[in-house]
């Protein structure tokens, strides 16, 4: 599975899925293993960060940079580790897991005030100015009960797991 060049085994496509936890059937590994060799243009078993940044949709991402910091020297197993958040049978728990990483820049296990501005500085881009988005990012905290200066752990992004995976829960929220 290292060398890309080689098939994947049945074996290896069962690990790789039994490791993403069933977000992929077996034939969308073998699409993913395809395209992961297509990216491993070295033929080295892994993929440099800068060969995403040759697909499109990817480049034009406003959190390619967070991605990438992600993404950079992955394997195949990484790589399908890496894309089963996106997958629709992905649970909840770990797309949240997957968002707490993008925002944790500096892989602390903390999601600090600036880290989140960073993000919004990605996502709004020039449509905000920065006291803009202070602002918003503030008064955000504080009606989560944080403040400014509170650094959120991954268990403070799993409080809203409840919430968001109960429609009925949104409704009495609004």
């Amino acid at each position: 599975m290292g060398n890309t060049s080689s098939m994947l085994t049945q074996y290896d496509i069962e690990e790789v899925q039994q490791h993403c936890k069933n977000a992929f059937t077996q034939q969308e590994i073998v699409s993913l293993y395809q395209r992961f060799c297509q990216l491993d243009r070295n033929n080295c078993g892994f993929i440099p960060s800068d060969e995403f940044l040759s697909i499109p949709e990817f480049a034009v991402n406003p959190l390619s940079q967070s991605l990438l910091r992600m993404l950079d020297g992955l394997n195949f197993k990484e790589f399908v580790a890496f894309l089963s958040a996106f997958s629709p049978r992905a649970t909840l728990h770990h797309k949240i897991e997957f968002i707490f990483k993008v925002y944790d820049t500096d892989c602390n296990g903390k999601v600090t005030f600036h880290d989140m501005l960073r993000a919004l500085r990605d996502l709004s881009g020039p449509f905000m100015s920065e006291q803009q988005r202070e602002d918003v990012l503030t008064q955000v905290l504080e009606e989560a009960g944080y403040a400014k200066d509170s650094s959120l752990v991954l268990s403070d992004f799993m409080k809203w797991q409840g919430l968001l995976s109960s429609p009925a829960n949104v409704l009495n929220q609004q």
